[in-house]
Order: structure tokens, then C-alpha cells, then sequence
């Protein structure tokens, strides 16, 4: 069985938290942790209004950190963890990455990646849904009804 300490839901709590300082920031609440060996090397959340670039979702600014800290361009044995289904851009830098896993929350049934008619990720790339798919779906609709 495995650890709860190191389980999917564990990390995605993780990427929860992130989205929650989006959304204290006004940010769209994304959050993303890039998970080597057990161990959370990145975290990240959106910042595209903050930086004023619509490239700062939270997967590109978590794919970014991570790479500085291993040291290097490729993410080979790495995990990332997102709240919402990756759009197509952050789909291709899953891609380009090369991450063995991608884990996300919530599907974005208007903008996510499996609304396109290719296949956009890495063949190794394996993918999980639906994690803790309630809390990061709640915590945008609150953000949107927020807004309105």
C-alpha cells in the first residue's frame, strides 16, 4: 500500500495550495508541484496577470522552476500535479519535458488539451484525471462568480 505522504492525493493538496495563492492574488486559481523521487523540486501558480504574460500558467512556471532545480532541460522520472486540464501550450512543454507523468484535477472541458483532435503529449507521458477534481473545480467557480 501506498505511503499517504507520498500518494497522488497528497501531492495534489499541494497543488491545491498553490492554486488557493492564485486566487488570493487574483490570479485564475491554477497550481502546479513538480514531484522527483518523492519530493516536491517545484511549486507554482498562475501569474499571468501578475507578470502580464499570458505564457505564466502555472504548468510553464512550475516546468521552469523545476528545471532549475535538477539542472537541467528534461524532466524524465518527474511528475508534475496540476489543478486544471493543461491548455495546449502547456501541453507542449509537458511534451517537450519529457515528464513521465501528468497528473491533473479538474478537466477544462473549453480550453484543455484532450479538446484538441491530436495527441499532444509525450507517448511516455502517462496520464491520470479527476484527482481531487471537486476542490479544484469549486475553487474556479468561486473565483469566476467572485469576478462577475
Amino acid at each position: 500500500m501506498q505511503n499517504d505522504f507520498l500518494s497522488d492525493d497528497y501531492f495534489m493538496k499541494q497543488a491545491l495550495a498553490e492554486a488557493r495563492i492564485a486566487f488570493n492574488r487574483d490570479e485564475v486559481p491554477v497550481g502546479a508541484v513538480v514531484v522527483a523521487n518523492g519530493q516536491i523540486i517545484a511549486r507554482a501558480h498562475n501569474l499571468t496577470e501578475t507578470l502580464k504574460d499570458v505564457t505564466a500558467h502555472a504548468e510553464m512556471q512550475a516546468i521552469t522552476a523545476a528545471a532549475n532545480s535538477i539542472g537541467g532541460k528534461y524532466l524524465e522520472g518527474c511528475t508534475l500535479y496540476v489543478t486544471l486540464e493543461p491548455c495546449l501550450m502547456c501541453a507542449g512543454a509537458i511534451f517537450w519535458s519529457q515528464l513521465d507523468k501528468l497528473v491533473f484535477g479538474a478537466f477544462d472541458t473549453k480550453r484543455g488539451y484532450s479538446q484538441c483532435q491530436v495527441s499532444v503529449l509525450h507517448l511516455r507521458t502517462k496520464v491520470l484525471s479527476g484527482i481531487m477534481a471537486i476542490e479544484s473545480e469549486t475553487l474556479l467557480k468561486d473565483f469566476f462568480k467572485k469576478k462577475r
